[in-house]
């Protein structure tokens, strides 16, 4: 049991100071976990980040205090340092906390830090995984991160490593073969595209371009390595949006439709010849599972109505 779950009685010591470090998943409150939701629903303090939708907020008691703590590029941000004050201070006084982050907290939400932070101040911390936008942000889209036939696996790496943090080596993934998920991409997509070229990565590489995952502004767009950057301009793709490279694209129904070709073995294999690795599945495969994601969509309509 947690040291958040339950309330002391007659007789009982004052819970330890805990704080909980909460994923939000992606945005759609229906992907919260169990374990997130009753959190979320005992909190007293919120500290939330700006990418959390106003739909999980609103799972939130209305007697909660709410305070947001945002980071996003471009944009004036919440120092860390603040950050960790803030949630040291709010637990010391008794409060239930909860931290709120968009996602997974240790998916490129400096999780991490918080939690380094916290211990050193002496407080508990529980972290409750959430689903990350790595993961439903191409299932939304019909790509599976990993697939036996095309991938040995998939790299969830960053396209803003900040002022200290680690950037990725390009030209090494680009020789990986695996499929990438590239968190905060949006605004360097075009080093990041040539730098994977330059790696060894064929122009021709299926990606897509998926914008706020899961919330009613989702959009999204096919394309190649060698166009992304055009892409996001010419569609005009906000941010938060993830760029998703590799062989596993070519597998959703959509990409035959933006991209211009027609799922058939000669259109794959005409790409290969470009240079290209592209899966070799045949397009009832890809018809399947088209099917079985508009079977998920009609569900979806149904149980809203």
């Amino acid at each position: 049991m947690s040291p958040l779950d339950g309330s002391p009685t007659a007789g009982q010591t004052a819970r330890p100071l805990c704080v909980s470090l909460v994923g939000a998943g992606p945005g759609d409150p229906d992907l919260l976990t169990v374990k997130a939701l009753k959190r979320l629903r005992q909190a007293e303090v919120v500290l939330t980040d700006d990418l959390v939708d106003t739909r999980v907020l609103a799972c939130l008691p209305a007697s909660a205090r709410v305070l947001r703590v945002g980071k996003r590029g471009g944009c004036v941000s919440t120092e860390q340092r603040f950050i960790h004050e803030l949630m040291i201070r709010e637990a010391r006084s008794g409060a239930r906390v909860v931290r709120l982050k968009g996602g997974d907290p240790f998916v490129f939400g400096r999780g991490g830090e918080e939690v380094a932070a916290l211990r050193e101040a002496g407080i508990a911390v529980e972290v409750i995984n959430g689903l990350s936008a790595g993961l439903a942000a191409p299932a939304s889209v019909g790509v599976p991160v990993t697939d036996r036939r095309c991938t040995p696996g998939v790299a969830f790496v960053t396209g803003h490593n900040g002022d200290h943090g680690v950037a990725p080596d390009w030209a090494a993934l680009a020789r990986s073969r695996l499929t990438l998920v590239v968190y905060m991409g949006l605004t360097r997509a075009a080093v990041i595209a040539q730098s994977l070229r330059d790696g060894g990565l064929a122009a021709e590489t299926p990606a897509v371009i998926v914008s706020a995952a899961h919330t009613p502004r989702q959009r999204e767009c096919f394309t190649t390595l060698a166009d992304l950057p055009a892409a996001i301009g010419r569609e005009g793709l906000p941010s938060p949006a993830l760029l998703v490279i590799g062989e596993v694209v070519a597998l959703s129904p959509q990409w035959r439709s933006d991209v211009g070709l027609d799922g058939s073995i000669s259109a794959m294999g005409a790409m290969g010849a470009m240079g290209a690795r592209v899966p070799s599945i045949a397009l009832s495969e890809t018809a399947a599972l088209g099917d079985a994601i508009e079977d998920s969509r009609v569900a979806a309509r149904f149980q809203a109505a």
